[in-house]
């Protein structure tokens, strides 16, 4: 899996502008809350997340949320980024309503979320798996929202300026199984309400990873894995603007 990517960072860099407060929505390990904590002219770095256990690895002001709930009065932070974590709401225009709320009149949203493109691969062998092995097909990765979708979101949401950008990472694996592993293990397989409870039938794994091998495998034996990210640039609108 691609960790919480360093684009972020570099889009934030290129912003000439103090911030003092700064919310991290989706804190993970802590690797952005740090580079937020070192950013000079910020004083306040508040660390969120739905997951105690990540939380409980790190230091400073953590609060236990998720975007779905953004738990902070209004006008909080002079800045807000998440990585990784938007995909997961399941209300998205309702989390970009409650960033764009705690943020002050001028302060700035930065994002990076997955995206259509996510896993095409995986998808499409699973599909086609399904169809073979048990008749039918049910979701079995999450769905991801589309460039073209994000940035007249991020308008409709009451955000100014809006921006977004793609940018395509492909990671290698061994085989189409160890892909799965790394998804589980990451916390990322499908949480829709609408996806089979059963789990996935050995054959239908088996049939998996032969049509990945077959469609997507390398000239050197491994498999490819897309993740398409989705870079989000908002502002909050300033008083009489």
């Amino acid at each position: 899996m691609p960790k919480s990517p360093t684009g972020l960072r570099d889009r934030l860099e290129d912003v000439h502008r103090d911030f003092r407060a700064a919310l991290d929505l989706g804190a993970h390990f802590g690797a952005l809350s740090g580079a937020l904590a070192r950013r000079p002219g910020i004083e306040r770095v508040v660390a969120a997340d739905p997951s105690t256990g990540f939380l409980g690895r790190l230091g400073g002001m953590r609060v236990a949320a998720d975007p779905d709930l953004v738990p902070f009065r209004d006008c909080s932070f002079d800045l807000a980024v998440s990585a990784l974590a938007l995909h997961w709401a399941g209300d998205l225009p309702g989390a970009l309503v409650q960033i764009r709320r705690v943020l002050k009149p001028g302060g700035l949203f930065l994002a990076a979320m997955f995206g259509g493109s996510t896993l095409v691969e995986l998808r499409n062998a699973l599909i086609e798996a399904e169809l073979i092995e048990e008749g039918g097909a049910s979701p079995r990765v999450s769905p991801a929202t589309e460039l073209g979708d994000v940035a007249g979101l991020l308008l409709r949401t009451g955000f100014a300026m809006p921006v977004a950008d793609a940018e395509k990472i492909t990671v290698t694996y061994p085989d189409a199984l160890a892909l799965m592993r790394d998804l589980r293990g990451m916390g990322e397989t499908n949480a829709l309400t609408a996806r089979r409870r059963t789990p996935l039938r050995r054959a239908t794994l088996a049939r998996t990873a032969l049509l990945y091998a077959e469609r997507f495998g390398l000239s050197d034996g491994r498999m490819p894995a897309t993740f398409e990210i989705l870079f989000l640039t908002g502002w909050s609108p300033e008083a009489g603007r």
